[in-house]
């Protein structure tokens, strides 16, 4: 069984949904599937500390859930059109694993929230692939062969599932939306399998 790892950061809870959206195309694969991870809040006060284990929605991610997975799905809201800071600073504690080739050949992908149409959402999309690219990773995007693709007025990209959220947050996901994220999960998870063990040879 093929383990693929949803993580992401969410703060109004838009991102979230999505990565559960994503799982969801993950599952329907045979032979895969999803678990998500989230990754705690970062404070401009020195003295704050989160706690290990969150006290609502999904577990915190660890090194090691990064290094046992068979791919990546990776998603974070739009801060001025790049990665929030905290997705960013647990990504710059991943060292160890770039040193070692850990993920190098792993499929991944990315997906993001905006509240506005033009926020920012492909070059944040972008920004999350480039540690993804520093780490080896093998980029997996949405072909213009699924239709929700071109007919979205609301979120979707070639780059990765998307979603706008509205300025105060409000918007539901639409259903081309979620078509979209159904469906980058279901390439995901058929890139991996196709992928099998020999994901490793990429590395050689």
């Amino acid at each position: 069984m093929k383990k693929l790892l949803i993580l992401y950061y969410s703060r109004d809870g838009s991102v979230a949904q999505l990565a559960k959206f994503i799982a969801r195309g993950v599952n329907k694969i045979q032979g895969c599937e999803s678990f998500i991870r989230c990754v705690p809040s970062v404070s401009t006060t020195t003295e704050a500390v989160e706690s290990d284990i969150p006290t609502t929605g999904h577990q915190y991610v660890t090194l090691d859930d990064l290094e046992q997975c068979d791919a990546l799905a990776l998603g974070s809201p739009t801060r001025f059109g790049n990665i929030a800071a905290p997705l960013k600073y647990f990504l710059d504690s991943t060292s160890k694993l770039w040193l070692s080739g850990k993920l190098a050949g792993k499929p991944a992908c990315v997906f993001t929230s905006t509240s506005t149409m033009h926020g920012g959402q492909e070059s944040t999309l972008i920004s999350m692939m480039l540690p993804l690219l520093h780490h080896g990773m093998l980029i997996v995007g949405i072909p213009y062969t699924e239709p929700a693709l071109t007919r979205t007025v609301t979120g979707g990209t070639p780059y990765g599932a998307s979603h706008v959220s509205g300025f105060d947050g409000s918007a539901k996901i639409s259903e081309d939306e979620k078509s979209l994220c159904i469906a980058l999960g279901e390439r995901l998870a058929k890139i991996t399998l196709k992928l099998g063990s020999h994901w490793f040879l990429l590395t050689q």
